[in-house]
This record gives C-alpha cells, sequence and structure tokens, in this order.
C-alpha cells in the first residue's frame, strides 16, 4: 500500500453520526449511520445502489455483525435486517458511479465473509460463508483491488471486525535487527512461575510472540473496568492460548493494543506494562527505553 487521502464527510457534523468515506482515485463508496438515523440514510441516493452491507452491534455482551448484499441496499435491509433487533450501526458499501452488479456484490460478500471469519475478531450471524460467483479473471482482480482498499478504509472508520490481531513469527528476524527502533524486542519475566513471554514493538504494534508463556489462569479481578480478562478468555476461545503443563503458551504471535493489556494476560492479572516489559537480555523497562528513545528525536 502506498500513501494515500482518505476523505470523511461527517453529514450531521457529529463523530458519532452519519458519515461517508472516500479515497481519492478508488471508485468505492462508503456510508455508514447509526441506527438511530436509518430513515434519514436509506433516503440517500447510494442507498438504492447495488451494494454489501454489514451491521454491526452486541449480543450477549459480544460483538456480532452480519454481511450482506443486495441489488438495492435499502430494499434488502426495509424488508429483512431491520427485523433483526440487535444490531446499531450499518455500513452501506457501493460504488460512486453504482456500476457493481450483482456478480461483482456476491464477490464482495462472499471474500468479506471469508476475511471476517478469519479474523476471527467478532462474530458473524451469517450461518455459511457464500460460494464465490463466476466473474472473468480481470473482473476477479478488479474486485480483489476493490477489496484490499475496502480493508484498508473501514479500520480507519471504527469497523475493525477484518482486522487479524494474529501475527507471522518474526521473533528471529527481530532478535537480528535488535538495534533497530521500528523492530525493538521486550521480554516479561516472572522467575517464580518459570514465565517467560517475548513481545516485538513493530511499526507501532505490540506483538507477543508465539510460543511465549503465560499464567495459566486469569487470578485478576474480573469485575475491574480494564477488562483484560476478556482478552484472556478471548485467547483461550480462540486456541491462541493453549494449556502447556502449569502454564499456558501463545501458538500464535499476537498484537495486543498496548503494553498493560499483554502484560496483564501473561501476567494474569492487571499489571503496568510500561514496567513489567524489559528490553531482552537488559534491565531497562519499556518506559525507560521509551523516554530514552523520545530524548534522541
Amino acid at each position: 500500500m502506498t500513501a494515500t487521502t482518505l476523505e470523511l464527510f461527517f453529514i450531521d457534523g457529529k463523530p458519532d453520526g452519519m458519515l461517508t468515506a472516500e479515497v481519492f482515485g478508488w471508485t468505492g463508496h462508503i456510508l455508514v449511520a447509526p441506527r438511530t438515523r436509518l430513515s434519514e440514510a436509506l433516503k440517500r441516493k447510494e442507498s438504492s445502489h447495488t451494494g454489501v452491507y454489514i451491521l454491526l452491534g452486541e449480543q450477549d455482551e459480544e460483538p456480532l455483525a452480519y454481511i450482506g448484499e443486495g441489488e438495492s441496499i435499502a430494499a434488502r435491509i426495509k424488508s429483512h435486517d431491520a427485523k433483526k433487533d440487535w444490531w446499531t450501526r450499518v455500513v452501506l458499501i457501493t460504488s460512486a458511479a453504482n456500476n457493481l452488479h450483482k456478480a461483482h456484490v456476491q464477490y464482495l460478500e462472499s471474500r468479506l465473509v471469508q476475511e471476517g471469519i478469519s479474523a476471527a475478531n467478532t462474530k458473524l450471524e451469517n450461518g455459511t460463508n457464500p460460494s464465490l460467483p463466476s466473474l472473468s479473471e480481470a473482473a476477479q482482480a478488479n474486485m480483489e483491488t476493490f477489496v484490499s482498499q475496502l480493508l484498508m478504509v473501514l479500520p480507519a472508520i471504527r469497523v475493525d471486525l477484518f482486522t487479524s490481531n494474529t501475527k507471522p513469527d518474526k521473533q528471529n528476524e527481530a532478535v537480528k535487527s535488535q538495534d533497530s527502533q521500528d523492530s525493538q524486542v521486550f521480554e516479561l519475566m516472572l522467575k517464580k512461575e518459570g514465565i517467560v513471554a517475548t513481545a516485538i514493538l513493530e511499526k507501532g504494534e505490540f506483538i507477543v510472540q508465539k510460543d511465549s508463556l503465560a499464567r495459566a489462569e486469569y487470578i485478576g479481578d474480573r469485575s475491574e473496568k480494564s477488562y483484560y480478562w476478556k482478552y484472556h478468555d478471548k485467547l483461550v476461545e480462540q486456541g491462541i492460548l493453549v494449556d502447556q503443563g502449569k502454564h499456558k503458551v501463545f501458538t500464535q504471535s499476537y498484537a495486543f493494543p498496548s503494553t498493560s493489556a499483554a502484560g496483564a494476560v501473561c501476567n494474569g492479572r492487571s499489571t503496568s506494562g510500561l514496567i513489567a516489559w524489559k528490553v531482552k537480555g537488559t534491565k531497562q523497562t519499556y518506559k525507560d527505553w521509551e523516554a530514552e528513545t523520545l530524548a534522541q528525536n
């Protein structure tokens, strides 16, 4: 991906209201609306276009999504999906020139369901992954380009169900480039528990590496507002944290939103990640390393 420009238009003048998103040179058009503005959203001309839509919400305190397509998105939502009571936000994906046809959006729907299942961030209400329609080789290439742009834009507008936190194992490469600010290696050690975890700070992501150890159970307060215990339980449910002897072990590298979230999962309770993580092979904490790095800028 090269640098590009994302244009957001806040229709209501509010960050949580209706907005459109477009990228310079991309034919796609995205309209996001809260359910409370559904009537206004479905009156807009793009809502009558052929496209794909994503319903976002929660069920049983867990995020839930549904991906669908239609030759008229507004008609589909009015006739069917307005009856679903769990969703609170809708994302309508069309083309500005309304030049997507039925097979195009069937392809997009299938690919997005596939990406959502692969990312495993949000449960999908879709029962099955729709099969890909028959498209020419050129048309498939065009739609894959469309999907690539879409997967770049959606996280920028807080639609993250396609963003995977599992990462390839790069520990060996990172260790070789230990002096590189873009790929710094850290360790968390609990000597009494025999736990050693390794993490890499790479391109702004704090990634706990495959084969790192964590406490067997989350022993912290499960009523705490940080909800770090939910990360622990989610990783166990997804098979990213599995039993290994008296510990749990990471079966895949996983990107956390903060050093504290990563530290809490490994430690089994809330912890100050800025202090718990140390530059590999030293006693320098993440906090001190960060201060030193900023002083050099």
